[in-house]
């Protein structure tokens, strides 16, 4: 079926422009922009709302195998059909890790249930133990688009540079965790006044920058193609930026939770605000904020990590980190775009465009032949969160009761419709 959406606001990251006009899609790609409608089309007039490439959410944990009850394919495929994300990257860090082909085949089936694509990484090391590396080559047959694993920083820097060569060889792309294990261990909250008026142990900024220098340091000695999951300190960015004029094959990302809340939102001890790595100075957030608009850092991601009550409602300290992000991530992002710190392009960039195009997906942009993966929002329309009403199984989020701006309208998976606001 052919349709054909109509005064539209075309965000088109790719190009970097933000405009008025129409865009047509047949067989589940998109076939023209701007052009008139098609005889026999189906038109959509979108009123003037914003229709963008869907979002690429990379590191999004889901709860199979081992954590059902946390999330399933089908939440999480909901809840991010519900915010825009027609495709998801999910972390290996389940229950089983992902770690063997066998592995891999049953959650890309289980994956099925989902209205979006899933992609999955799988983990660098047996166990995402960091000492003996996985089947990469067999992995990356069955269908693994990276490796990680995830928050488990290796150890043992001899058997991670084994790991990268090999997958240097292969052409894998690894993604890491900046940070230095034995700073950071047991940490709840960064170091400084805060943690220690409300007596939390805290891990120094330093902790990141030391580990990226060793992982950038490791990169250039094997010429592996690594992705830094999460730059949140102004003391990374030299070094990232350091290496990306050198020529090494480095991109980073950082989650929606660190560019738009600092360490103040912990507040009382609210646990829906503890995060891995934990949330950062006003300055840091800031500073992330304008390498995000510099493209120093490349990509945005929610990190969804779903937790129940139980995990949550503990002391700070020994509470479950992380927040569910898939349904609020185009929200809170949208934060950025009204306080005129990011334009839509620019935003859809880090989203969308860059996270395909890093990843080798056709998705994330608005050009002929491209598929139409598509999410159509008005970025305006004001409402209250409640953390009751988001179709993940998991409810911890720290925007519960929160004023955010921007509605997802529909979202469209291959031209075809998988959500509908109500």
């Amino acid at each position: 079926m052919t349709t054909h959406f109509e005064n539209a606001r075309l965000i088109d990251p790719e190009a970097g422009t933000d405009s008025l006009g129409s865009l047509t899609v047949d067989q589940g790609r998109i076939v023209a922009l701007n052009g008139p409608a098609p005889k026999g089309a189906t038109v959509t007039d979108c009123g003037g709302a914003c229709l963008a490439p869907g979002i690429v959410d990379w590191g999004v944990k889901i709860g199979e195998p081992g954590e059902r009850h946390r999330e399933s394919f089908r939440s999480a495929g909901l809840a991010a059909a519900a915010g825009g994300v027609t495709t998801i990257i999910a972390r290996p860090d389940t229950a089983p890790a992902i770690d063997t082909p066998e592995t891999l085949e049953f959650v890309t089936r289980r994956a099925g249930e989902a209205p979006v694509r899933i992609r999955h990484m799988a983990a660098l090391t047996k166990g995402r133990a960091g000492r003996e590396m996985t089947e990469i080559g067999f992995l990356l047959d069955a269908g693994a688009i990276a490796f990680s694993d995830v928050f488990h920083v290796a150890e043992n820097t001899k058997a991670l540079s084994r790991a990268m060569t090999y997958a240097r060889s292969l052409g894998a792309l690894i993604v890491g965790h900046p940070q230095e294990p034995g700073l950071s261990a047991g940490a709840a909250t960064t170091s400084g006044k805060f943690a220690s008026l409300k007596g939390l142990p805290g891990v120094s900024p330093m902790a990141e920058r030391i580990g990226l220098d060793r992982d950038l340091g490791l990169v250039e000695m094997t010429g592996a193609r690594w992705h830094v999951d999460q730059i949140t300190t102004t003391r990374s960015l030299a070094s990232l930026a350091r290496a990306k004029a050198m020529g090494l094959d480095v991109t980073a990302g950082i989650s929606i939770h660190h560019l738009t809340l600092n360490e103040f939102d912990v507040g009382d001890y609210r646990t829906f605000f503890k995060f891995t790595p934990p949330l950062r100075s006003e300055e840091d957030r800031l500073a992330m904020v304008q390498a995000v608009a510099d493209g120093v850092i490349d990509v945005i991601g929610s990190f969804h990590t779903p937790a129940d009550e139980e995990s949550k409602r503990l002391p700070f300290e020994e509470a479950a980190s992380g927040a569910v992000g898939l349904q609020t991530l185009l929200p809170a992002a949208l934060r950025l775009y009204h306080a005129g710190q990011l334009d839509l392009p620019t935003l859809f960039r880090a989203l969308s465009f860059n996270p395909a195009r890093r990843l080798g997906l056709p998705q994330g942009r608005l050009a002929e032949g491209a598929p139409a993966d598509l999410v159509l929002f008005n970025p305006d329309t004001p409402f209250v969160l409640d953390r009751f009403a988001l179709a993940s199984k998991s409810k911890n989020t720290p925007f519960d009761g929160a004023r955010m701006e921007g509605k997802v309208l529909a979202t469209y998976v291959a031209g075809s419709l998988v959500h509908e606001a109500r």
